[in-house]
């Protein structure tokens, strides 16, 4: 009798485990690369540590039934993932913001290394990103993702977990809108660039003496400076409430999943 206790309670929180870990591998800050990998572990295990009492039930399946408890642990990591990934895209559509805007202003070859990414992106996708993420968290978007988790064991106990068509949904609506903020918040800058370009072409037809290429790369490195801080205001004015709307989302998706 014990010994079947002890089972329920380790699976219980080996599938809470699973739901959480993956929250915490892949949410913003929560997943960050410049914390050593022993620390998010504790931190996965100390939050399922404490998540676990208050929601853990006996699972649905024995542990000793390997296939079928693997699958409501893989489904409890998809619905995990789904979380963390929400607004972790959106992040991707702000570095998006900055590829664009190196691109057309020609300082691509100015490059900063990435840890979540794990290769050199742009300098400019760098600073937006750490400009997102520092909304993010005076936003308290850390605590809106947990919170959200924790809502999450109110309609899906441990094991209860499960892919739903609103989980698909969800994930297109986000790429969308990640891909649409990416390209808003770039819109002043490559508007600015593409006119500059268009000037200086009309400038170098009419007047050949003038070193086209020379002086277009100064008034891109100006006009690309001076878009940086409309970009940044339109970044600042957006991606709080997108964040919000983010998880608001990812939320409603897994309640509507779930007949909640």
């Amino acid at each position: 009798m014990l010994e079947t206790l002890l089972l329920n309670q380790f699976g219980a929180f080996v599938l809470v485990l699973a739901r959480v870990g993956a929250v915490v591998a892949t949410a913003p800050l929560l997943s960050t690369k410049a914390a050593p990998m022993h620390v998010r572990v504790v931190l996965a295990v100390a939050l399922s540590l404490m998540v676990a009492p208050l929601f853990g039930a006996a699972p649905p399946v024995s542990v000793l039934d390997s296939a079928a408890f693997g699958w409501h642990l893989a489904s409890e990591a998809l619905l995990g993932s789904l979380l963390g990934l929400g607004v972790t895209i959106l992040l991707s559509g702000i570095q998006l913001t900055g590829q664009i805007i190196s691109q057309l202003g020609g300082t691509a070859i100015s490059e900063s290394f990435d840890p979540s990414l794990d290769e050199s992106v742009p300098i400019y996708s760098q600073l937006f990103y750490f400009l997102a993420l520092v909304m993010f968290v005076l936003l308290d978007g850390h605590e809106m993702i947990i919170e959200a988790l924790l809502e999450t064991y109110k309609w899906l106990p441990p094991g209860r977990a499960g892919w739903g068509a609103t989980y698909t949904d969800a994930a297109v609506t986000l790429l969308s809108q990640s891909f649409l903020l990416g390209i808003r918040a770039a819109a002043p800058a490559m508007t600015a660039l593409l006119l500059a370009t268009l000037v200086l072409g009309l400038i170098g037809r009419t007047m050949p003496q003038i070193n086209v290429l020379a002086v277009g790369f100064s008034v891109n490195a100006f006009t690309t400076l001076a878009c940086l801080v409309v970009s940044i205001g339109a970044i600042a004015l957006t991606f709080p409430q997108r964040a919000v709307d983010a998880i608001t989302v990812i939320r409603d998706a897994i309640a509507a999943g779930n007949g909640v």
